[in-house]
């Protein structure tokens, strides 16, 4: 058994460095850390160093012991003892006697080696002693190149090591569990595919859940980017200020100035628990999470903060995709996007030059000129200029100048042409200084800004276009799960280098029904193709207004009005409700723009098409009206409330 354990230990050649280091002289050194990370194995390890080096090891392990002062071994003075006390977090409870007692009265020649969950207590660091006798080891997971050497030696398929370091992040118990599926003949693709191995996870890294209440607080907390107790309290409901003071106190659960999040390995371990357990909950529960994530963005006023959010969702949701782009996109360490600034243009032509070329570094030059508001400068923690992107708003004047923009105006103008006062937001360029367009935090930033600018989509915006990256083959799945079609008759080229252009129309696809498909693509469940929403109409002023005088006139008509363009109109599908119909959604709207015309106006739709009291004549005998005088009263008050429904339609009441 020794020599099969030493044979399947790798790494942690610095922790057993700090051991050997340390030994013959009095002190404790202290390693911590989650559940499954190898503290025992570690151990082991460290045994087998004490031996090599003459002394005598002493291992005890809590779970093994009645707890009590007698519980623990007294190595002999004259031994040149090592004491291994593993699953230290069972001995809490006498912490201080051990402190204070028990490691003081033994031989000046032991060197004690303490292992649990947690790190030492406060009381260890408030005093000076041992402030100066105890060495700290907070034990993480295997790096990947530790992980590539224990895939090797476990003759793993080298085909597979990249997957399974992916899943297991270099968590020594969950690569241990992925090995012996591997030799059992499975392929394991995610964490889910070994549901009994999940369990055994979760039984190693998280003690005992006191009640339902804290364990859908574990849920929430796992399937959060972050949680703060507000937060939890939206989600969970009831009095979250105790679950959150639990999950504080929890081994797993790190602090950061946005809230509390859980080690990566245990995030994966819960979701996957709960997906395989409960998919109704964990779809529920996933469903809430994007309505609180979409509040918290709201909520936050400031661009920076708004994006440190978006990046921290795009790095933890892409770390998990299997979409080779978005799984590349590395943490941003620090860098941040910026404003355009005078001394920014020279370095943003020099490296679109160097790496695209002359004729897209002039194109670049012409933008930075007449809409410098549209780009987005990426620099690192120290100001230092990196890299840039664009989102232009293009407009008909636009035309002529940039094949870019005129290629997607003109697919927007055959297959859905904006309306008045509509947006056509094209995100046209990408670079970064030192890796071009290959993953860098820039292109993190690049991918987030993008995502920021969905969750705050207006109703005035028709489309979006992604024109900024080269290579169509890695970006056309990705940007299809997300709900933008490859648009291959706005492909253009500059310079010799071809351009992909990806397209969403924001007037078939609402913000609304999008995060139905984003939802639905996240729970497994089959989704119509990106691009089928095409053939869907968008209607012109004139048809809509007729749409508008027809709805009114068939309102009490369901077989008619079923059949009205409105129902698949922007404002309907952007204001409907799971519970309402389109047509019941389009009744709502009527009832509530009719309540903002003036009150007489308002109250002749009203008897005539909402409500109705019997024919025309009998409403204009009712208002006191002579019929000529009705008829030109109704048709200024249909007017009137076919353009406050075409500003809803077209985003024009938003400003």
């Amino acid at each position: 058994m020794r020599e099969l354990r030493r044979r399947s230990f790798t790494g942690r050649d610095e922790e057993v460095a700090a051991f050997r280091d340390a030994l013959g002289a009095p002190g404790v050194l202290f390693v911590h850390g989650v559940g499954g990370v190898g503290k025992s194995a570690l151990l082991y390890s460290i045994a087998e160093t004490a031996t090599e080096n003459g002394f005598d090891p002493i291992r005890v392990d809590a779970r093994h012991l009645a707890l009590g002062r007698g519980a623990l071994p007294a190595p002999a003075g004259d031994a040149l003892a090592v004491l291994l006390i593993d699953t230290y977090e069972l001995l809490e409870p006498i912490d201080d006697w051990i402190r204070e007692r028990y490691v003081p009265s033994l031989p000046a020649s032991c060197l004690v080696v303490i292992a649990g969950r947690r790190g030492p207590g406060p009381r260890w660091r408030a005093d000076p002693a041992w402030r100066e006798l105890t060495r700290v080891v907070a034990l993480g997971n295997l790096s990947p190149q530790e992980g590539l050497a224990y895939l090797t030696a476990q003759d793993v398929p080298e085909e597979m090591h990249d997957r399974l370091l992916k899943i297991s992040r270099g968590h020594p118990l969950t690569l241990s569990l992925l090995v012996d599926a591997v030799h059992r003949g499975s392929a394991p693709r995610t964490l889910s595919d070994l549901p009994g191995g999940v369990g055994a996870l979760l039984a190693q890294m998280i003690d005992e859940v006191p009640s339902t209440r804290h364990r859908m607080a574990l849920e929430v907390c796992a399937l959060l980017l972050v949680t703060t107790e507000d937060l939890l309290r939206s989600m969970a409901g009831g009095n979250a200020g105790e679950l959150f003071a639990w999950l504080r106190t929890q081994v797993f659960v790190e602090e950061s100035p946005y809230g509390l999040y859980p080690h990566d390995v245990v995030r994966d371990a819960i979701t996957a628990d709960l997906r395989w357990r409960d998919p109704s909950r964990y779809a529920d529960l996933y469903r809430r999470k994007l309505a609180v994530f979409h509040d918290q963005v709201r909520a936050t006023t400031s661009e920076r903060e708004r994006l440190d959010l978006t990046v921290l969702t795009v790095v933890l949701n892409g770390a998990r995709s299997q979409l080779a782009a978005l799984a590349s996109l590395p943490p941003t360490m620090r860098a941040y996007a910026d404003g355009l600034h005078d001394g920014d243009r020279s370095p943003i032509v020099a490296m679109t030059a160097e790496w695209q070329g002359r004729e897209q570094a002039e194109l670049v030059a012409h933008w930075m000129e007449c809409r410098p508001e549209a780009f987005r400068v990426f620099r690192a923690e120290t100001g230092e200029l990196h890299g840039y992107g664009a989102c232009l708003d293009l407009t008909e004047a636009d035309l002529g100048v940039a094949p870019g923009a005129d290629a997607m105006w003109e697919y927007a103008s055959k297959h859905g042409p904006p309306r008045s006062g509509e947006r056509v937001r094209a995100w046209r360029f990408f670079l970064d200084r030192d890796h071009g367009q290959r993953p860098s935090p820039s292109l993190t930033l690049f991918v987030a800004w993008q995502m920021l600018d969905i969750l705050l989509i207006g109703d005035d915006t028709a489309w979006s276009f992604v024109g900024a990256f080269d290579d169509g083959e890695l970006w056309t799945p990705s940007m299809e799960s997300l709900d933008f079609w490859a648009a291959r008759e706005a492909d253009y080229s500059v310079g010799g280098s071809r351009f992909p252009v990806f397209a969403h129309d924001w007037r078939r696809t609402g913000i609304a029904k999008y995060t139905d498909l984003l939802h639905a693509c996240q729970m497994g469940v089959p989704t119509r193709p990106a691009g089928q929403a095409l053939g869907e109409a968008v209607l012109s002023q004139p048809e809509f207004t007729d749409a508008v005088r027809s709805a009114l006139r068939t309102l009490h008509t369901p077989e008619l009005l079923r059949s009205n363009p409105l129902l698949q109109s922007r404002m309907v599908r952007q204001h409907g409700r799971a519970e309402r119909t389109p047509a019941e959604t389009l009744r709502d709207l009527l009832d509530e723009t009719v309540a903002t015309l003036k009150p007489d106006l308002s109250v002749l739709i009203d008897r005539t098409f909402l409500r109705p009291t019997g024919v025309q004549e009998r409403v204009a005998d009712s208002l006191h009206l002579s019929f000529n005088t009705y008829r030109r009263h109704r048709d200024k008050a249909i007017a009137q409330l076919t353009e406050s429904l075409w500003d809803r339609e077209t985003g024009s009441h938003r400003g």
